[in-house]
């Protein structure tokens, strides 16, 4: 008997036929808590739609409102690699035929044509500002042409293969784009310096920079952003490395060097600096 009271009370629950009650509400509550619910739902949908609408009208396409990145860029170098190494045989093309591809790849929007047609030709040693003119906003904003000619023995032009094939490889270095940066409170533009780690101090032999001295002209800052400057080409360093000791391994850390630019702290390794590993291997 207690098992059929038990059965009866659950199929009371959902329907009782004597109060017209479904799982204990009436047809009339349970409109009443729907419709109240409906409500509510519908009141914190308008709210967040209004709440959205008024953050957004605070919002610029062209510039952001807030800027959380550091303001020490980071910088990365071409070709890459594996984990920032490059390492290949010069007598084995097989082994850095890719990082020529690499280059060619990243080097071909600099092509001194491309720049012609899209990019103006600045006035070089000096900021490149473009204001706003009041609420007439100066869109979109003109960008300094890089040429790969730049980069002379390290743009591919005069040597198709970068001198990965004799020894002397070329890498690129390019620092991160942040918006509104002036590198340089007395006008002396960035450079980039490049040097080994102290283990690997007598390894790394000769350098030369393109262009001249590492520098970064100061007329391709400051960058406004993506959609401001949609033909933006970012200022490139080439490194060749002419004698470095071959068949071992050589640890490179380079730097960027200005008044404007905070050094990095140990916490972040691309903050104003990259480090990478160059391994050639020769059989002779």
């Amino acid at each position: 008997m207690a098992k059929d009271d038990k059965e009866s009370g659950w199929k009371e629950f959902f329907w009782n036929p004597r109060t017209r009650e479904f799982c204990g509400r009436t047809a009339s509550s349970w409109g009443l808590i729907l419709l109240f619910y409906l409500a509510f739902y519908i009141f914190l949908a308008g709210l967040f739609t209004l709440t959205m609408y008024a953050m957004l009208q605070t919002l610029d396409d062209h510039k952001p409102t807030y800027q959380d990145r550091l303001s020490t860029p980071g910088m990365m170098i071409r070709p890459r690699g594996e984990q920032l190494e490059i390492d290949y045989t010069v007598e084995y093309t097989e082994t850095w035929e890719r990082y020529v591809q690499a280059l060619n790849n990243f080097l071909s929007p600099y092509n001194d044509s491309v720049q012609a047609q899209k990019n103006y030709e600045c006035k070089p040693d000096q900021y490149f500002i473009q204001e706003d003119s009041g609420s007439l906003k100066n869109f979109p904003k003109r960008s300094c042409q890089f040429n790969r000619s730049i980069l002379e023995d390290c743009s591919g032009i005069t040597d198709r293969y970068y001198g990965y094939n004799e020894g002397k490889p070329c890498v690129i270095i390019k620092l991160n784009r942040v918006i509104n940066m002036l590198p340089s409170q007395s006008k002396i533009p960035p450079y980039v310096t490049c040097n080994a780690k102290t283990d690997d101090s007598d390894k790394i032999g000769e350098l030369k920079y393109f262009p001249p001295n590492g520098t970064l002209n100061l007329m391709y800052f400051p960058y406004y952003g993506k959609k401001s400057q949609v033909n933006y080409s970012q200022p490139l360093v080439a490194i060749k490395f002419l004698n470095i000791t071959m068949n071992e391994d050589v640890n490179v850390e380079c730097r960027i060097n200005a008044d404007g630019i905070g050094v990095g702290s140990e916490r972040d390794k691309f903050a104003g600096r990259i480090s990478f590993k160059l391994r050639i291997n020769s059989r002779f």
